[in-house]
């Protein structure tokens, strides 16, 4: 039926080619921005997973920078413990040359307290970003090694690694390893840092050398504490790499566009277009025919 006030075939037409100008629309969108869900309009459910893992990942992404700070710091702390393991070994060869009847004590003591002084040039020097851990100044070192989001379901939780820190020298200190080195059956203890005449004594001797031993073994213990919490932080590092990595690859299949598909889809859409184009304005001459009725 052909009718003057309604033209169903143009309604029809029309319909089909704003429907094809919504989904062209959609398609350029994504063509210009390489999204399929760039907002909540588009997809809430989707969007809404996605915005949560970016937060995740940017947590993740502070996490790794403090762990890589962390680790540096470290790297700092044990080659400093190092060199003062170096350092004892080297007194305590010193320490034994003084045993020897015709040895020169007093060139022997001036060697050891130059060594005393590097050990404290040590512990002072092994500073980082504002962090020593060998000089007393605080009890434990603390890293952000993980977070777990609570989903809200949930309070979120942080986990940490720690280290109980050990103190190589502070001025004034009588208890720190290199200050305070007392081996088991000791009568008294040594401050490596400041060796005297008499650590070198007949009857004392004997006891600087087992003191000797006792800080190095605890430096080697702390050397050794540190190595265990490096190897831990690398460990997580790759770890939160590899997750960071899992996550971006999950936003990027919830939100990101295949483009080989939209471009694929833009050409079809902007064929419909033209098709469209083309119905309406067939559609549009119906009307016109009826008047030829009239002539």
């Amino acid at each position: 039926m052909s009718s003057i006030n309604t033209n169903l075939a143009s309604l029809t037409a029309l319909q089909a080619l704003r429907n094809t100008q919504a989904n062209l629309s959609t398609a350029q969108s994504q063509v210009a921005t390489g999204l399929k869900v760039g907002a909540a309009q588009d997809n809430p459910s989707t969007w809404s997973i996605a915005e949560t893992m970016k937060s995740d990942n940017s947590v993740l992404t502070t996490i790794s920078d403090s762990l890589n700070v962390g680790n540096q710091v470290l790297s700092v702390t044990s080659n400093a413990v190092n060199q003062a393991i170096t350092v004892m070994n080297a007194i305590k060869q010193a320490v034994s040359q003084a045993t020897d009847p015709n040895a020169d004590q007093a060139k022997v003591l001036t060697s050891l307290q130059a060594l005393g002084g590097q050990l404290k040039n040590i512990v002072t020097s092994a500073n980082m970003n504002g962090v020593n851990l060998t000089d007393g100044s605080q009890a434990s070192f603390n890293l952000i090694a993980s977070y777990t989001d609570g989903k809200g379901a949930a309070a979120s939780s942080i986990g940490t690694i720690n280290l109980s820190l050990q103190t190589l020298y502070k001025t004034g200190s009588t208890t720190s390893i290199l200050q305070g080195a007392k081996a088991t059956g000791s009568a008294s203890a040594t401050d490596f840092t400041n060796l005297a005449a008499g650590d070198l004594a007949a009857a004392t001797i004997g006891v600087t050398l087992s003191n000797a031993d006792k800080a190095i073994a605890d430096l080697t213990t702390y050397a050794s504490n540190i190595g265990a919490m490096q190897s831990t932080v690398t460990g997580q590092t790759a770890f939160l790499k590899s997750l960071q990595s899992s996550l971006t690859a999950g936003v990027s299949a919830l939100v990101d566009a295949d483009m080989n598909e939209v471009s694929t889809r833009l050409q079809a859409l902007q064929t419909q277009q033209q098709l469209g184009v083309q119905s309406l304005s067939i559609a549009n001459q119906n009307s016109q025919m009826i008047l030829k009725l009239f002539q």
